[in-house]
């Protein structure tokens, strides 16, 4: 499966919050004027829901979704949010009680913010996008990095874990099938017969290496799957 190039636990990872350092906080939770009164229009929201709109509004950019756990968002940022707004961050214990408001503000969010959600469009640029850059990396851990910048490059929200690592999985086997229909015409019968020489034949009993020696390797081994 597509999924076990990721541990359990780290997908579980992918889908919350990280840790945020200094230069992100200044960076994605500092509200402009607009942004506050964005949050706070001034009537028919509570100091619960702004606070928690607050911190979709500024995670979004950072991470290019919103995690389900809004409670679960780094202290320090919170804080700094409810300062901003001067609330009580502790109320952000009561919001989003009901899925449906979290949905909502994420709607309202995306379209302040002028990002969208993925549609087969988006999905399929995203294809194209992670085979070229399969090409010249193989790395799962990178792709998905990429992946993921290229989603917030885009403005476009990032879809669940699974769904960007099974399009990771894609495209490293599609660049596989790439790889080998540009270098298959480079493998003769010939040039296989003086790999599989060069391979495989012993060395001589003088040598120390000589106990090593195992006559399994066969360059056309590496072709059959791709055949």
């Amino acid at each position: 499966m597509a999924t076990q190039m990721f541990a359990d636990e780290e997908l579980e990872r992918l889908r919350g919050f990280p840790e945020i350092g200094r230069d992100e906080l200044a960076r994605f939770f500092t509200l402009t004027p607009a942004d506050v009164a964005f949050v706070d229009p001034g009537r028919g929201r509570d100091p619960a829901d702004r606070l928690g709109l607050a911190v979709a509004l500024c995670t979004l950019p950072w991470l290019g979704f919103v995690p389900d756990k809004v409670l679960s968002a780094p202290p320090v940022a919170v804080a700094r949010l409810a300062e901003q707004l001067g609330v009580d961050l502790a109320g952000l214990r009561s919001y989003g009680r009901r899925a449906k408001t979290r949905t909502e503000h994420l709607r309202l969010v995306a379209k302040y913010l002028g990002w969208r959600l993925p549609t087969k469009l988006e999905l399929k640029e995203l294809d194209e996008f992670l085979l070229a850059r399969a090409m010249e990396h193989d790395s799962p851990t990178l792709l998905f990095r990429l992946g993921c910048e290229y989603l917030i490059s885009a403005r476009v929200i990032r879809p669940g874990p699974v769904t960007v690592v099974e399009r990771v999985a894609h495209a490293r086997a599609e660049a596989q099938r790439e790889t080998f229909d540009r270098l298959a015409h480079e493998f003769t019968e010939a040039r296989c017969a003086a790999l599989e020489l060069g391979c495989c034949t012993p060395p001589e009993r003088t040598s120390s290496a000589r106990r090593f020696y195992r006559p399994t390797y066969s360059p056309r081994q590496h072709l059959r799957p791709f055949a």
